[in-house]
């Protein structure tokens, strides 16, 4: 796809010059100074250790405001903690919304979080963007105009597993655990796309849990008396690093599936013990500090760099800083895409008019790309394997288009 040619700065002026009048009300929350922005974020509760992709954004901006913000405007970041709980998710939307005056509401974190708001965001047409969550809901342009993902979706992410389970483990007999709403049921939905009818035949218990669960253990013992020698687990970071423990603790190794949003060494792997964890496969899209492979690569050192100076506290083994930081840089080519009309429909346009983006931190050959009716910028993922020390990229990109 050809690149935009530059314009001169003075054409620039005088097209906004004539086209000024035309153009529309900016958002609440724009002045000629500031764009505030709001968030959600668990900062408390059993997705806590989310949080710190919400402060890492926050240091993104900072970056951003030191740097002359965007277009000469400097960001007002608003994170409040929901705790991973929509009730207070709603109402946390409701005080951004109505009472800070946020143009927008970027990277709010959680599918049954977000699923709360959902409606209220489209009925009241304030964009939702980018949201921390891979729910295959997050792509209905026609019914929700106003709503957008970012991360590659979870149902390609359950297809990308069945897929590798049938063409690895042929004969495998399959245990599922997931978390019991939107966000599980649709890694479940993938897998079923891909493996057809073989995912009835194949798979021999599946078992839920609820985020407001204790733990997990008693479903792990249950998937491992059902005979299973393939386990997939979809779950957050607090539960995969209980199945890991109590996997090791009942002696129970089959080969284990992790889903992407639980594959983070610092977050999962390292609470339940590298060792136990090591011959996890997984997904991923964008690259691991701590592998040795981006040692010397330039935008890695960037980011450690950026991480020096802007989030100090923050941990530069725990990747998800990494996906905090290039998910922000998405936000920054909008709004520098929608220059000085920054109304909230023509934010949502130009998130919907991204093309072939290159992100700083996603895998090499990765990019971001929307239309108007297509609403999943990342569409390609590569498979990992943990070796105890580091998750090893292997095979090729997948690319899934989602209908």
């Amino acid at each position: 796809m050809t690149k935009l040619s530059h314009i001169a700065i003075a054409a620039v002026a005088a097209v906004t010059f004539v086209a000024g009048a035309a153009v529309a009300e900016n958002a609440p929350g724009v002045t000629d100074k500031e764009i505030i922005i709001g968030n959600t974020n668990p900062y408390s509760g059993p997705a806590s250790s989310y949080s710190t992709i919400g402060k890492s954004i926050g240091a993104c901006w900072d970056w951003v405001n030191d740097t002359g913000g965007i277009n000469g405007r400097k960001i007002k970041w608003i994170s409040l903690d929901d705790g991973y709980s929509p009730p207070k998710t709603k109402e946390q939307f409701r005080k951004l919304v109505e009472k800070d005056k946020v143009a927008f509401i970027f990277q709010s974190l959680g599918t049954p979080t977000n699923s709360a708001v959902h409606k209220y965001m489209n009925t009241k047409k304030v964009p939702q963007l980018f949201v921390a969550t891979g729910a295959t809901k997050w792509g209905q342009p026609k019914e929700f105009p106003w709503t957008m993902g970012w991360q590659p979706n979870y149902q390609t992410v359950g297809a990308i597993f069945g897929n590798y389970i049938l063409q690895n483990y042929p004969k495998g007999k399959v245990a599922i655990l997931y978390q019991n709403d939107d966000y599980g049921k649709d890694y479940v939905i993938g897998m079923q796309r891909a493996m057809g009818a073989a995912f009835d035949e194949r798979v021999v218990k599946q078992e839920s849990y609820e985020a407001t669960d204790p733990t997990v253990d008693s479903q792990i013992v249950s998937l491992a008396n059902s005979g299973a020698d393939v386990f997939v687990n979809i779950s957050i970071p607090k539960f995969a690093a209980q199945a890991i423990k109590k996997m090791d603790a009942i002696g129970w190794k089959p080969a284990h599936l992790l889903n992407d949003v639980a594959a983070s060494i610092a977050s999962t792997y390292k609470p339940a013990g590298v060792e136990k964890a090591k011959g996890i496969i997984s997904v991923d899209f964008y690259k691991d500090p701590n592998d040795p492979e981006w040692k010397d690569d330039a935008e890695t050192n960037a980011w450690r760099a950026w991480m020096d100076k802007y989030y100090p506290s923050g941990d530069k083994d725990n990747k998800m800083n990494a996906y905090g930081y290039a998910v922000c840089h998405t936000m920054i080519e909008v709004l520098k895409k929608a220059g000085n009309d920054l109304s909230r429909a023509n934010i949502m346009k130009q998130a919907a008019s991204l093309h072939e983006v290159k992100i700083p931190m996603l895998l090499p050959g990765m990019y971001a790309d929307t239309s108007p009716t297509d609403f999943y910028p990342l569409e390609q993922m590569q498979m990992t394997r943990f070796d105890g020390t580091r998750s090893v990229r292997f095979g090729p990109l997948i690319s899934a288009e989602t209908e």
